[in-house]
């Protein structure tokens, strides 16, 4: 049995789009400097001593190391929650099949500021105004993880099937009832997953973020490298590795639930 021939236009367009990704590759691999890839098997006097201290963690500090990373989960937890509080609305209104084009437009352009500021810069700002602490943390994962998470909520609205909605509408109901009970139910399970998984990757994010002040094990972490404490350091990313592990394995047995 024979493959259907493709259509030419489409094998074209398959042609034009890999070979111009294989060309940007290509013009890409000076400016990466990818020639720089077998200077990983060469090793260097920094390396293998960060490799020895690295097999011998400092484990002296653990109970303040848990401390400080259970800090950084709760930033997460935080940064995670009011990210759900601000994609729900932005969610919804980004839609094209729930918001006219007048509003869908502009929220749709107001989370891509949100997703594309990184977590960094909006945490500075926070830091200038509130001073140093976690809640800076959480503010910018907050902003950051909302205009992620209203994105894909919108496209899950997008996605939904119409029937329910249609039948809601029969009964009378008016707009709000409509999202309520033909929208959100369809939703709301994809909707909990896309939060669980941003909930893992600010776990790692609020770590990033202690390079500015905003506490938590990253603080700790970034102080242990510039002292260069490489046996604490190794302690340290056991804590983030150990604490990231669980946090997916506890995401994945509620994602099941919800299948």
């Amino acid at each position: 049995m024979t493959p259907p021939a493709r259509p030419l236009g489409q094998w074209i367009f398959d042609v034009l789009l890999w070979g111009g990704i294989a060309v940007v590759l290509a013009l890409s691999f000076g400016p990466a400097e990818i020639e720089k890839f077998p200077l990983l098997f060469t090793g260097s006097d920094n390396m293998r001593e960060f490799g020895r201290a690295f097999v011998n963690p400092d484990f002296e500090l653990l109970p303040f190391f848990v401390s400080q990373m259970w800090l950084t989960i709760q930033m997460a937890m935080w940064g995670t929650a009011l990210a759900v509080f601000l994609a729900v609305p932005l969610g919804l209104l980004g839609a094209r099949n729930i918001a006219p084009p007048a509003i869908q437009w502009p929220v749709r352009r107001v989370m891509d500021i949100l997703r594309s500021v990184p977590d960094l810069v909006i945490g500075m700002v926070f830091v200038v105004a509130v001073g140093l602490g976690p809640f800076a943390g959480v503010m910018a994962l907050a902003l950051n993880t909302g205009g992620v998470l209203g994105k894909l909520f919108s496209e899950a609205v997008e996605s939904i099937d119409k029937g329910p909605v249609e039948g809601v509408r029969a009964t009378g109901a008016h707009k709000l009832q409509e999202i309520a009970w033909g929208v959100v139910p369809q939703v709301a399970p994809l909707w909990t997953s896309y939060a669980l998984y941003r909930f893992e990757s600010n776990s790692r994010a609020a770590t990033i973020l202690g390079l500015i002040g905003a506490g938590g094990i990253g603080q700790i972490l970034f102080d242990s490298l510039n002292s260069f404490n490489y046996s604490r350091v190794a302690a340290i990313a056991v804590v983030i590795v150990v604490a990231v592990t669980l946090i997916d394995l506890l995401s994945q047995a509620i994602r099941s639930r919800l299948i």
